[in-house]
């Protein structure tokens, strides 16, 4: 159908085709793009870095990934609107593979997961978007957003942790015995960034709320520093070495490096000592970690879609994603993907093409090549309340709420399956039990859709006692097949006689081919004869398929269940006249 091509076509570059060649692109386009690009490249430079620390790897590796992926993706992608970088939602897959394996390991990781992207885009998976229930998407981004606000707890209370344990409530238990450490100073950064950003919108200025927090927030370290409290900053957490062997402090200022990933230093400083049981890890790893790419730059293709009025193209868009989460890693970005929040800026900026996604990206770079220097001020706290918010943002509390409230006990549990999974296990087991769960319940819900009528006495009136007539509606699948067929046998008695009529069922599979089968065994064991009728299309194919034949005396076929009380109104009265 021509309105479902966006889900099965597949081309390199599709998005930026069809909105700069296929249509007009002409200055006044190219500028409503340069001024969308250049205002979320400003937004997107603090968030790169603040996400790329909550990963575990200094803030520069987030600002080389909104570059180079930032770029490749609009460039090569099937999504028009979507701006791409590092974001929050990986920051729980991400963060456990650098503390175990250090920026070589993540960069390997990230590579494999670009390779399963391209194949899940050459198998024209991009569709398969439409069976993740919103419960399982609401379940396990909420329970992102409540790991990541957690991870921040560290540095918004200042209590100087130098390691977090892997399991969630080993890190909340952690924090809670640390509290006492509780640290004024980084306290009143992060309160005051956060204030600032909860009270902006209401001056309902154009200026995105974390910037001018963000400056608060630096102003009020720098206040603090000078007056003898120490607050951590990106430049006094972070470092590098020059090329003359001196070190430097926060964000190196020089474009990204190409670089083998697998050669980039583990954990301990060293490159990783490579093993099966190490690719196996980082396999398991890269298959979470596309399987999450696919479905949060899906996600937010569809919802940019909504707010444009325009169509993506999901596999082409898994390819765009894939191929630039293979390069990126060369130069030091870690994975990334569509971010909802700065595409959502970018179509409210003015974007109209790709074009705003790629200036976006060339703005972080000269923000890395002019401000890093300023950007080492930027206080650990304030980036901490920054990713608060963040959380926040993507848990979409509002809409957990709604779905408790309004929707079906069974998606209320799936929601809570999954929000539970992702915080105390991970996204991967979250979603897989999420996804069976809503698969069972919502088996049930139509099996239990699927029940026998006795319509006997709608028809003619004079069939004798031993004739019974039914109606069977729904679907005859394996879940329901054997409870229905299972009430029928029990009528299997000898001289009985059962009518069946089959036109208000939508589906006969293998399950209901078998139970079928038994219930015409039984027919043939006790002498019960049984008719069937009004069979639809998709029924018949697979009675047919299977070679299911008219036995004598036990199982016949007619067209309607008219025609077959007709026949069967004639034997008899040909009977009684003999």
């Amino acid at each position: 159908m021509p309105h479902r091509a966006h889900l099965f076509s597949l081309r390199l570059g599709h998005a930026l085709r069809e909105a700069c060649f296929t249509e007009h692109y002409g200055a006044p386009r190219f500028t409503r793009d340069l001024l969308a690009g250049i205002t979320v490249g400003i937004i997107a430079i603090p968030l790169a870095m603040a996400l790329a620390i909550a990963s575990g790897v200094p803030p520069q590796y987030g600002l080389y990934t909104a570059i180079i992926a930032g770029f490749l993706i609009p460039l090569l992608g099937g999504s028009r609107f979507s701006i791409s970088g590092p974001t929050a939602a990986f920051v729980v897959i991400l963060y456990p593979i650098a503390q175990k394996y250090g920026l070589g390991g993540l960069l390997v990781a990230s590579v494999m997961a670009g390779g399963i992207l391209v194949v899940m885009a050459l198998l024209r998976l991009g569709r398969l978007i439409e069976y993740i229930p919103e419960a399982v998407t609401l379940g396990f981004t909420a329970g992102i957003a409540v790991v990541i606000a957690t991870l921040q707890l560290n540095d918004f209370f200042g209590l100087q942790l130098a390691e977090m344990p892997e399991h969630y409530l080993e890190k909340v238990l952690v924090l809670l015995q640390h509290l006492p450490d509780f640290y004024w100073p980084s306290f009143v950064v992060a309160a005051a960034t956060l204030a600032v950003m909860l009270l902006w919108p209401l001056l309902k200025l154009p200026v995105p709320p974390h910037l001018p927090a963000l400056i608060v927030g630096t102003v009020v370290a720098l206040v603090l520093n000078q007056s003898g409290f120490a607050v951590d900053t990106i430049g006094s957490r972070f470092s590098y070495t020059l090329a003359d062997g001196s070190t430097g402090f926060g964000i190196p200022p020089q474009l990204p490096q190409f670089e083998w990933p697998w050669l980039q230093a583990g954990a301990n400083g060293e490159t990783i000592s490579w093993s099966s049981a190490v690719v196996q890890d980082l396999l398991a790893a890269a298959f979470a970690i596309a399987m999450l790419g696919a479905i949060e730059s899906l996600l937010c293709a569809v919802v940019l879609d909504g707010m444009s009025g325009k169509r993506h193209s999901a596999n082409s868009e898994l390819l765009g994603q894939g191929i630039a989460n293979i390069i990126t890693p060369f130069f030091g970005g870690i994975t990334a993907t569509a971010a909802l929040a700065r595409s959502a800026a970018s179509i409210k900026a003015g974007a109209e093409s790709p074009v705003a996604g790629m200036i976006h990206a060339l703005v972080v770079l000269l923000g890395l090549v002019a401000l890093a220097p300023l950007l080492a001020y930027l206080p650990m706290p304030a980036m901490a309340a920054l990713l608060v918010m963040v959380a926040w943002g993507m848990s979409e509390a509002h809409k957990a709420v709604h779905l408790i409230k309004t929707a079906p006990r069974g998606d209320i549990w799936v929601f809570i399956t999954c929000f539970v999974l992702t915080v105390l296990f991970d996204m991967v087991i979250a979603i897989t039990s999420g996804i069976v769960l809503a698969a069972l319940l919502f088996m049930k819900e139509i099996a239990a859709m699927t029940h026998v009528d006795d319509v006997s006495a709608d028809g003619d009136k004079n069939l004798p006692d031993n004739w019974r007539v039914f109606s069977i509606s729904g679907p005859l699948f394996f879940a329901a097949a054997d409870r229905v067929f299972g009430e029928l046998s029990t009528l299997c008695t000898e001289q009985q006689h059962i009518m069946l009529s089959l036109k208000e069922v939508s589906l006969l599979d293998a399950g209901g081919l078998a139970a079928l089968n038994k219930l015409i065994a039984k027919c043939e064991k006790n002498n019960t004869e049984l008719i069937l009728t009004d069979i639809p299309k998709q029924p018949l194919s697979t009675l047919a398929h299977a070679n299911i034949k008219p036995i004598k005396g036990v199982l016949r076929f007619y067209l309607t269940l008219a025609e077959a009380r007709h026949v069967v109104a004639q034997e008899l009265q040909t009977g009684s006249d003999q």
